[in-house]
């Protein structure tokens, strides 16, 4: 007899198929982020047939990826936990999921909001390229110039852009920058109809940035997600070949979070 939160549970009143599956899937941790079918099994105990068939119906649920030896957790696992994690802030729900971004593209990921004229980091994991403007936490930036500030900004009503730019000159941080009105609308309107934003180093030579708007639960833009890298590192076609696909999935695992949660802050 085992006892579950103080109550008791007789053996015969367990699945124990569901309690190998379980235990394969918490088998899954920092020092254990990859495993091969002979790793879940040992780590658990089972067998090698069991853990085959326990990783590969996981895979066919999108809860884990295989590079046809080895499985790692995809960010589809939080969502058996976003109940739990719809009480938490913006920045606790975000950072696995921005994590596993950066392990996947080896850029520096970001949730930023709104704060006019600028953009806050709420959530940021560095890759290994750390570029001038690495920052945590609470950092601010300009929207104007920031992939993630204009994926914000193309949330906004007209009324409010006009209102930011005849508050805001638009500034010229490099020879790329866009400091024409009649071109940062058209900018904006398209970020808006696209869903996503690049900006080819615009804020600081040699950076490229990523970024999509992240919804809430009325369809609002309420943050954004980016990435960001160097053009040493990266290209624009990289980015929308091989990165957006990449945010977009992340985004729409931290939009549900963000679309079940009763959150009161910033995210609300």
């Amino acid at each position: 007899m085992q006892a579950w939160d103080g109550v008791e549970v007789k053996a015969s009143d367990r699945l124990e198929q569901l309690e190998r599956a379980i235990a394969v899937l918490q088998s899954f941790d920092r020092d254990h982020p990859a495993l091969t079918v002979s790793d879940a099994a040992r780590i658990t105990h089972i067998s090698r047939a069991a853990a085959r068939r326990i990783l590969l119906t996981f895979q066919s649920l999108g809860l884990v990826r295989s590079d046809g030896r080895n499985y790692s957790l995809t960010p589809k696992v939080l969502s058996i936990g976003w109940d739990y994690f719809a009480t938490l802030g913006l920045d606790e729900v975000a950072r696995p999921i921005i994590a596993d971004v950066v392990a996947r593209l080896d850029q520096t990921c970001s949730v930023t909001i709104l704060d006019l004229p600028d953009i806050v980091f709420v959530a940021r994991v560095h890759s290994r390229k750390i570029t001038a403007l690495s920052g945590g936490v609470g950092s601010k930036l300009p929207a104007q110039a920031t992939a993630n500030g204009r994926a914000l900004m193309s949330g906004l009503e007209d009324a409010q852009i006009d209102e930011y730019l005849e508050r805001n000159p638009l500034v010229r941080y490099t020879d790329r920058t866009i400091v024409d009105i009649a071109k940062f609308r058209d900018e904006l309107s398209a970020v808006r109809e696209q869903g996503w934003s690049i900006v080819d180093q615009e804020m600081e030579v040699g950076l490229l940035a990523l970024a999509i708007p992240l919804e809430g639960k009325y369809g609002e833009t309420r943050a954004a997600l980016g990435v960001s890298s160097n053009t040493l590192h990266s290209s624009r076609e990289e980015l929308l070949d091989v990165s957006l696909p990449v945010l977009q999935e992340a985004g729409q695992q931290i939009s549900v979070a963000l679309s079940r949660s009763d959150h009161r802050g910033p995210f609300a």
